[in-house]
């Protein structure tokens, strides 16, 4: 598990749970992957692949798509924290 200086979180029941997303605790050493039951934004999980970026929705009409706004998501977390 990363650092948690970035929090990922996504619902099991969401079309991006079935993605690794462990594999960006490889790739962003600050980022720590949650999975959880229930994200209580059940309207916006049917809808869309969706993941939360320090607790910012981020989402896109495809898990791709979602999770490239995911990393870039998490680049814009890590430099605010940084400057």
């Amino acid at each position: 598990m990363g650092l948690g200086l970035v929090v990922v979180e996504v619902c099991v029941r969401n079309a991006m749970a079935k993605h690794t997303l462990e594999d960006l605790e490889d790739e962003y050493p600050e980022v720590a992957i949650q999975r959880t039951d229930c994200l209580s934004m059940c309207n916006l999980c049917r809808a869309r692949p969706y993941a939360m970026v320090n607790q910012k929705k981020v989402y896109d009409k495809s898990e791709e798509q979602c999770l490239g706004k995911v990393k870039e998501a998490i680049e814009e977390e890590i430099k605010a924290f940084f400057e």
